[in-house]
């Protein structure tokens, strides 16, 4: 047996014992004896002992290392190790040093002398080896979040006890999560919270503030705690994420105040210092990431905040502690500007960071442009650490997903074009932690399910610049190390490379939104790709998420006219998807027969390549009959009786993509509970309500009630008859009334008709309104007030009711703008996100009003939308179902073509 003396620097870190007991452990399994020489070790005395020594240091606190680089005995021939970097070299007098940049860089340089021991199965001969991370920040997220609201909390409130989040209190998944964030060099993990500190400190000031119990508060005192020390001894920073203002329940009810607060007052201020300071002060190696857009104004108050109570509570929890790395404080770059708050708390704080998205919430391309390019650019430039995000990821739900050669160029675009340097991860299936959404008993772990998706990522963040062929080698050999041999490595490789093409591209081209709105792997309707418009499209999806190109409309224009295509045309997008669904079939199946170990697993590999592949399929024949429809559109300009026939082919395709959809659902019947992880309303592609349209099985009627539909059309319309929705002979039914209250100082009601006033100050007159709103009692402000400062209206209501919002179509400053669920996830809390009546209300010499509903229970009720003018139309029965039109005149609204395929299109009541 080989005897190895190994040693450390004094006092190391628990990062470098850590790091030597992986290298111990390695060296014991090669065979070899090792024993631990205490002490110091000097340059001139280290030869005394003749087997052979290993020595791990930090070369910034380690007085041998330091001697050795200043008698130039040890020398790098590559860079020096920066931050969290090493050199692991072969010197003189039988020795190996690992030389640490710092205390995570000695770790990580001890794991790679273990790794190669392991391999080797014996110490190498020869070492000179250097590695320096490009990322500063490489890590996954995980949410302390659920999907279901518990009233009456709101969005993302949930104390952190065990009922909730039984895995929180896992030690043991804890410990395999935190080992393998180790081996991949991933030096961060992110928790997301709406408010955790009222679970994890207890404030002498505001006892109420408390969420859990007793026990259960020492619980999580223990359990966090734990976890804190458990990631810190692997170079693992914690970062909690919390948003602003989001306060506890408790505290809220005895101060009588709403849960998110839009500003600050002095009370949640101090309540937030000193939850930030005592957090801090407990919890000295975790970081804190921020959210200050949604609830809180943060374009107003957001420097406010951010400066005199976040990094005020920072400041005051560190200023007693003596901590060898002060923790990164992160700022989201989310529905707030963040350049002006960074300028002001540089001074404030020495290590900031700010986070931005990397394709917005969603997976699409690796040419990032656009404005969010440009964000990027000035985030990177200022005197903070930036951060890409890759988020939610719902174009790529529920399959599993690890293309390396999509994710390094995805990491090199993140380093060269946005000049990013750190990661922010979204797991797969983010709203299930731990569980993927496969039909399986025991259900399947994301960590486990998803190992190619972290180790790819995770590879690419301490390095996106590797040689691509000496890449190709290396996955290979990860993947003939799970299912048992080389062919079947690179056959799997080929497939997991060439799927991985496919959602992206199908999203950035033809996509209304992404993340929480839509769900790709469900479809999509024909009025989505024909009309998007209908249904707020994301804009920066395609303009800033996607390479140059043309979405379908713009393209059979340019057909039309003979004009030539620039960029990505939407058949270039459906031909190479489908090529690639293909080649990935054929990959999978010729890994088959290679295939040794991990049956099961490959199995629901190649169940998903060919769920993609049917997925794929569905798409390119919707989006062949939506050229054919739209090509109708722009010929017949409103003679709809005329070129019938490219109606005909059109629902020759569609019919074709049904049959797609059934194989698909009848697939997946079996292979997956649901589509997408977050169940809730927030969904609205393909069909509003993710509880509801949650499965393949649930949208597949969907789909065939679409095609009867256009069948049924498109026969009436060969026969030579108009129908109803184009004819002018719909029937029109007017809204019914509710009584309420109007309690807001200042404001008055009014009757909604033709001449109508809709503000109290100027003169924005009623044109003319549909026929659901004539007569209905509305509310007059300022709009001067509303414009400037926003207004808050107060109402009261005795029973279930629909309050009707009046949005002008101008992106004028003036106006107040819808929110879209893409920058605040609380904006469709109360439905209202699409409206219901477009243009609506037509005004003189002013915008036309789109009319959202919003649903409110029974109750006092304030509507504090923000900055901007907006009218007040009506409150009506919320029993009362909502037929959704185009108000506009019958040869304007009947252009886009929704009557061709759709029925009765209403929204359901609240439910009371």
């Amino acid at each position: 047996m080989k005897k190895i003396c190994l040693g450390i620097q004094e006092n190391a870190s628990p990062r470098i014992l850590h790091g030597l007991k992986l290298l111990t452990e390695a060296l014991e399994a090669c065979g070899c004896v090792t024993e631990l020489s205490e002490g110091s070790w000097s340059s001139l005395t280290y030869r005394g002992r003749s087997e052979l020594k290993i020595y791990i240091g930090n070369r910034e606190e380690s007085e041998f290392i330091r001697s050795l680089e200043h008698q130039e005995v040890l020398i790098y021939h590559s860079q020096q190790p920066g931050k969290e970097g090493f050199y692991i070299a072969s010197l003189p007098g039988n020795l190996i040093v690992v030389s640490g940049g710092n205390d995570s860089g000695a770790l990580y340089g001890a794991q790679e002398l273990a790794g190669r021991v392991r391999r080797e199965g014996r110490v190498p001969d020869l070492l000179a080896h250097g590695e320096t991370p490009e990322f500063v920040l490489r890590g996954p997220v995980l949410g302390l979040q659920k999907t279901e609201i518990e009233p009456p909390r709101r969005t993302y409130e949930y104390p952190i006890t065990p009922d909730r989040f039984p895995w929180f209190y896992d030690k043991a998944m804890w410990l395999q999560y935190l080992d393998m964030l180790c081996e991949q060099r991933s030096n961060v993990v992110y928790i997301w919270s709406g408010h955790p500190f009222s679970s994890l400190v207890k404030l002498p000031d505001y006892p109420e503030a408390l969420e859990v119990t007793e026990e259960e508060y020492r619980l999580n005192v223990e359990t966090f705690g734990w976890l804190t020390e458990e990631a810190d001894k692997r170079g693992i920073w914690v970062v909690l994420n919390f948003y602003n203002i989001h306060i506890p329940l408790p505290f809220a009810e005895k101060h009588g105040l709403e849960l998110h607060q839009p500003k600050p007052l002095p009370i949640t201020a101090d309540y937030t210092r000193k939850a930030v300071a005592e957090f801090v002060r407990s919890y000295p190696s975790v970081g804190l990431m921020m959210c200050l857009g949604e609830a809180l104004q943060g374009s107003i108050y957001g420097a406010e905040w951010f400066t005199d109570t976040i990094l005020a509570g920072v400041n005051e929890g560190l200023r007693d502690l003596n901590v060898k790395e002060q923790p990164p404080i992160i700022l989201r770059a989310h529905a707030v500007k963040a350049e002006p708050i960074i300028e002001k708390s540089v001074p404030l704080y020495p290590n900031l960071f700010t986070e931005a998205k990397y394709n917005g919430e969603s997976l699409t391309t690796w040419t990032p442009r656009g404005g969010w390019k440009q964000t990027h650019n000035n985030l990177s430039g200022m005197q903070s650490v930036h951060i890409v995000n890759v988020h939610v990821l719902a174009n790529l739900e529920p399959f599993r997903y690890g293309s390396p050669a999509f994710i390094q160029k995805s990491m090199q675009a993140a380093k060269h074009r946005q000049k990013a340097n750190g990661l922010h991860l979204y797991p797969l299936f983010f709203w299930d932690w731990p569980y993927s959404g496969d039909k399986t008993k025991p259900r399947l772990k994301q960590a486990e399910r998803d190992w190619l998706w972290y180790a790819a990522w995770a590879r690419y963040a301490w390095n996106p610049d590797r040689d691509p062929e000496t890449e190709r080698h290396y996955w290979i050999g990860e993947l003939a190390e799970r299912f048992g041999t080389k062919e079947a490595g690179a056959a799997l490789l080929d497939a997991y490379d060439a799927f991985g093409e496919c959602a992206p591209r199908l999203l950035r081209r033809f996509g209304i939104t992404e993340g929480n709105r839509q769900t790709l792997s469900l479809g999509m309707k024909m009025s989505q790709l024909t009309n998007p418009d209908r249904y707020s499209p994301y804009r920066a999806l395609w303009e800033d998420h996607a390479p140059q190109g043309e979405r379908l409309e713009l393209y059979v224009q340019r057909e039309l006219a003979g004009e030539p295509h620039i960029g990505e045309t939407p058949i270039d997008v459906v031909e190479s998807a489908e090529l690639f669904a293909e080649r990935a079939w054929t990959a999978i199946r010729s890994a088959s027969p290679h295939v040794t170990c991990n049956r099961e697993e490959f199995d629901r590999i190649t169940s998903d390549v060919e769920a993609i592949l049917y997925m794929v399929r569905f798409y390119g024949a919707k989006v062949r009959a939506a050229i054919q429809v739209l090509t109708y559109k722009h010929t017949v300009n409103g003679s709809y009786l005329e070129h019938t026939d490219l109606l005909e082919e059109a629902a020759t395709y569609l019919q074709v993509s049904v049959e797609w959809y059934s194989k698909l659902t009848e697939l997946t019947e079996q292979t997956y509970l649901y589509a997408n992880s977050m169940l809730t309303p927030h969904r609205k592609i393909p069909v509003p309500d993710g509880r509801k349209f949650k499965h393949w099985t649930d949208c597949l009627p969907v789909y065939e009630e679409e095609l009867a539909s256009f069948r049924a059309r498109v026969s009436d319309l060969s026969a030579g008859k108009l129908p109803a929705q184009v004819s002018g002979e719909e029937k029109i039914e007017p809204y019914r009334e509710a009584g309420f209250r109007l309690t807001s100082p200042g404001m008055e009601t009014y009757k909604v008709s033709k001449d109508s006033l809709l503000f109290s100050d100027g003169e924005v007159y009623v044109q003319s309104c549909a026929e659901e709103l004539e007569g209905l009692t509305g509310i007059r402000f300022s709009r001067e007030e509303a414009a400037k400062n926003g207004v808050i209206v107060e109402f009261e209501a005795d029973t279930p009711v629909r309050l009707l919002v009046g949005y002008f179509n101008s992106s004028d400053g003036q106006w107040l703008q819808v929110p879209t669920l893409d920058e605040n996830t609380h904006a469709d809390e109360r439905g209202g996100l699409s409206p219901v009546l477009r243009k609506g209300i037509k005004t003189s010499f002013y915008p036309s009003v789109n009319v959202h509903a919003f649903l409110y229970e029974a109750g006092s009720h304030l509507l504090n939308l923000g900055k901007g003018a907006f009218a007040v139309l009506g409150v009506i029965g919320a029993d009362q179902e909502l037929k959704e039109r185009d108000v506009s005149p019958f040869s304007e609204s009947s252009r886009s073509l929704d009557w061709l395929y759709e029925g009765e299109n209403k929204k359901g009541a609240l439910s009371h």
